[in-house]
């Protein structure tokens, strides 16, 4: 078995890219995963201090240097997948986060851990 922890949250090259773009851009950025008011279930990318972070949110990692946080019950209901953040051709629509008028957007996937991942990350709580 890997002696590796799993992380909850990562990030593909399309969406590391825009990461960069957008921290090169703007400076300091956070992500919160919407709970599907107003953007549906899309990570929000904000300015750091744009939103207030507070008790009821845990810090699932971080991707491409930037802190990526969930509400504390939404992550009761997804404590089991892991995030795939992406980014794809479109936007426009995200009107809190940054990534709106770039020409493209960031998008969730998710997968369920496997048992072997669970059991390990299972010992890890979130922040």
């Amino acid at each position: 078995m890997n002696n590796t922890i799993p992380t909850r949250v990562s990030a593909t090259p399309a969406a590391l890219a825009l990461i960069a773009r957008l921290k090169a851009e703007n400076g300091e950025i956070l992500f919160h995963q919407s709970g599907g008011c107003c953007e549906g279930s899309a990570p929000l990318c904000m300015l750091k201090g744009e939103l207030t972070i507070g008790a009821t949110d845990v810090k699932l990692g971080e991707i491409g240097g930037v802190p990526f946080y969930m509400g504390k019950l939404q992550f009761e209901y997804w404590e089991h997948t892991h995030l795939i953040i992406d980014a794809i051709p479109g936007g426009g629509s995200n009107a809190f986060s940054l990534d709106g008028p770039t020409g493209m957007a960031f998008i969730t996937r998710s997968r369920l851990y496997s048992d072997d991942e669970w059991a390990e990350i299972s010992k890890h709580p979130p922040i």
